[in-house]
């Protein structure tokens, strides 16, 4: 979801202003996806590389998340919508983890949609926490080398309970993934828009799914795959 900052400054705003109206293009995108009957949909809200940024946007960003789970937990609950997270846990505010178990705990029996938010996630990361923890598996005696498989690594990823992207699509018109996924985006359609994520909505996305509606897919093979849902 990028381009927040950029839409701000093309208006002569502050960049918080665009992060506000970032937040409602989720909203609708939430909503949207929903109604098409997406199952999963994963948005990267914060990156472990974001604390980077002055301390007083992140507090704003950290603020704008704390509101939108506040105030559209119950909404996303009435719908049906699970909330997950991805990303690493520890070292956040006692408030910030506490939101999100609430969030994950309200919503564990829902089945409409699946929103995985990615938070304080990067993909580097995750894949080196994923490493030690197998590391000290190999270590402790309860797994062995020869029991390292693609299968296996990717149950100690952040997203082991995700199914791998379909289709991963960036705004604001930037050609590269971030450091979002890289594991799990190994064969993912990719799709990058010109638009500023806070003027993405239904047409965007459906453009989207249309361009990768036309796509073939082979995984490497030669027969496109067949069945494969979005």
């Amino acid at each position: 979801m990028d381009g927040n900052g950029r839409w701000a400054k093309t208006r002569g705003l502050p960049r918080i202003a665009g992060h506000r109206a970032g937040v409602e293009a989720l909203r609708q995108t939430v909503r949207t996806a929903g109604d098409l009957g997406i199952p999963w949909l994963t948005v990267y809200a914060f990156s472990s590389e974001n604390w980077s940024r002055p301390q007083s946007e992140i507090s704003d960003l950290l603020g704008l998340l704390k509101t939108f789970i506040r105030r559209d937990l119950a909404e996303l609950h009435k719908a049906g919508v699970r909330v997950r997270m991805i990303g690493a846990r520890e070292g956040l505010a006692k408030d910030i983890r506490l939101l999100i178990e609430e969030a994950e705990s309200l919503t564990a029996g829902n089945t409409s949609l699946n929103l995985v938010i990615a938070f304080n996630y990067g993909s580097r990361d995750e894949i080196v926490r994923a490493t030690r923890s197998i590391a000290e598996a190999v270590a402790a005696g309860s797994m062995r080398p020869e029991d390292i498989t693609q299968e296996s690594f990717a149950k100690f990823l952040d997203t082991h309970f995700v199914p791998d992207p379909d289709l991963i699509i960036r705004t604001s018109g930037e050609l590269r993934l971030s450091n979002f996924l890289l594991w799990q985006g190994a064969y993912s359609e990719l799709v990058f828009l010109p638009c500023y994520w806070p003027d993405f909505g239904k047409a965007e996305l459906l453009e989207a799914i249309k361009s990768f509606e036309a796509r073939e897919r082979r995984f490497g093979g030669v027969t496109p795959a067949r069945d494969v849902a979005l």
